[in-house]
């Protein structure tokens, strides 16, 4: 199974190690250095085998790449991930990401580090004991929600402002599924600037504590509202929901929204306004590598972080003139940036 994925794939390189200790399975993915060293998260998680862990990681790495393309940020797009038969705790945990940095160290700064689904900073202060390619370390600010969150707050404008003719959020209808760290900063800042704010989550009480007005997370696709926000796991959007989706809008902080390149293109033709999820979501890695590696202050950083919204102009705008989905010339324009980095 490893060949048939690796054959398919258009990355760079891929690194597999079976860690004996723990029974888990450590896959990096570098997808593209054109750019610069690959970066992205690592995600500790169960698969079904460890195919899917590493099918998840050459998925999510070249998201990364676009990603990182299209935040203009001089990174290449990488991922990795931890299959693990369970998800550890205490001195076992720390024996695992002790070992996974040795892996990573091993690599010499091709592939950067970063936190992702079940990794915490605290996780990561563990990991840099043995490698210096980390971002997002406790002493370093630890994690990019507070980035992520600004990023998106941006393409919402700039959503809104090509559907209604207004970036206003003020009366807004926003549905926001999840509330994790990211959904629920993004929900409080558009509660802040007047919006009516829905949210829905696995953890009822979590949505709670947003103070927006909480939904049934199985009435999420079916609400009416004026943009549907994802926020928390990916592949909401997809043949079967896309039909029943009553919004004009998406823009949120999810990785992966689509299910598949084609439901893009699905989007496009229900006349709903997709904001391609790597140019929207891209604050984080904005705010790790601008301040971690650039050296940016915090005006530099609330700069690049308002560029979100003004690369998603030129998106739409490419779009409309090009005839293109969103989902198509956010593509393009990733891809463009990529191949004259390479040229």
């Amino acid at each position: 199974m490893f060949e048939d994925l690796l054959e398919a794939w258009d990355g760079e390189e891929a690194v597999i190690r079976f860690d004996a200790d723990s029974g888990a399975w450590m896959f990096v993915c570098v997808h593209s250095t054109a750019l610069g060293p690959s970066g992205g998260g690592t995600r500790m998680r169960v698969y079904p085998t460890p195919a899917d862990g590493l099918a998840d990681g050459m998925r999510l790495s070249g998201a990364m790449t676009r990603k990182f393309a299209a935040a203009d940020i001089p990174r290449g797009g990488g991922k990795a991930v931890l299959a693990v038969p369970a998800l550890p705790a205490g001195d076992a945990r720390r024996k695992l990401l002790l070992r996974y940095g040795d892996l990573v160290a091993s690599l010499g700064g091709t592939y950067r580090t970063a936190g992702d689904m079940n990794i915490t900073p605290a996780d990561l202060d563990v990991v840099a004991e043995r490698c210096p390619w980390v971002y997002g370390t406790t002493a370093r600010g630890g994690n990019s929600a507070r980035g992520t969150a600004i990023g998106t707050l941006h393409a919402i404008h700039a959503t809104l402002e090509n559907v209604f003719g207004s970036p206003a959020l003020d009366g807004r209808r926003i549905l926001v599924q999840g509330a994790g760290a990211v959904g629920a900063d993004l929900a409080a800042k558009l509660l802040a600037e007047g919006a009516d704010v829905l949210v829905a989550d696995v953890d009822e009480q979590r949505a709670r504590t947003t103070g927006a007005t909480v939904i049934a997370v199985d009435d999420v696709i079916g609400t009416e509202c004026d943009l549907y926000s994802p926020c928390a796991t990916g592949g909401t959007l997809n043949a079967d929901s896309i039909p029943r989706l009553r919004c004009k809008a998406i823009a949120g902080c999810a990785n992966n929204q689509l299910a598949t390149p084609e439901d893009g293109e699905r989007l496009h033709a229900a006349g709903i306004l997709y904001a391609p999820d790597y140019v929207a979501n891209a604050g984080g890695v904005v705010q790790l590598v601008g301040i971690e590696d650039l050296g940016w202050d915090e005006g530099e950083l609330q700069a690049g972080l308002a560029k979100i919204g003004d690369t998603l102009r030129a998106v739409f705008a490419a779009a409309s003139a090009g005839g293109l989905s969103p989902a198509e010339a956010a593509e393009q324009l990733a891809m463009d940036r990529v191949a004259a980095a390479r040229a």
